[in-house]
């Protein structure tokens, strides 16, 4: 499909119109069966960015567990619930705006790099990258698929498994760790849908 020049901008503000309604939706769900994966990647205490960070849910839960987390996210109001939820200022930044270098133990991309074109998913995974620590590991999801569409205001580019290795491919200092299927933890009207999860690792530079 051929997108609009700023695609994100109304993925952002669908997410600015409809933040206490997402998180309604979301700061609930169950999603502690995908930590352990990522988690026991970590040291304990380490450093994490919860990167599209969202209602906070997630920021919160690593907070609980002894994590210290810096929670980012593009849209103003969904950065204002996440300070609110955890009791933490969250920050407002873009995923091309990130300038962190070897900062974090681990980044959790949870269902927010799905808002990337793939013509920018290239450069976002390149900045992701440097935020980590050598051996620092990060988890992302996308919903399963092979499509670029526009779900009412919203962008999504959906990746299967040949897509990913594809796109991981073009960034030799990533090692991917595991990635599997999972069927998505909130209930749709439209019916059930797959999601992608993968966790890869940041090559120390000395491997």
């Amino acid at each position: 499909m051929k997108l609009p020049s700023d695609y994100t901008a109304s993925t952002t503000a669908y997410y600015d119109a409809h933040a206490a309604e997402f998180c309604e939706s979301t700061a609930s769900v169950d999603v502690s069966a995908l930590y352990g994966p990522f988690l026991r990647e970590l040291p304990a205490g380490g450093r994490i960015l919860d990167a599209g960070c969202g209602s906070g849910r997630d920021s919160l839960a690593f907070l609980r567990m002894g994590y210290r987390v810096v929670s980012i996210d593009a849209s103003q109001e969904m950065v204002a619930a996440a300070t609110r939820h955890t009791g933490q200022e969250a920050m407002l930044l873009t995923f091309d705006a990130l300038a962190f270098d070897s900062e974090f133990d681990g980044i959790w991309a949870c269902g927010s790099l799905v808002h990337i074109a793939r013509r920018d998913l290239n450069s976002v995974m390149a900045r992701l990258s440097r935020a980590l620590k050598p051996n620092g590991v990060l988890y992302m999801s996308f919903k399963h698929g092979d499509s670029e569409r526009m779900e009412g205001e919203r962008f999504f580019n959906d990746l299967n498994e040949t897509m990913f290795e594809t796109i991981l491919g073009l960034h030799p200092e990533l090692t991917p760790l595991q990635v599997w299927i999972t069927e998505d933890l909130r209930n749709y009207r439209r019916g059930p849908q797959r999601c992608l999860n993968a966790i890869v690792r940041r090559i120390s530079s000395e491997e």
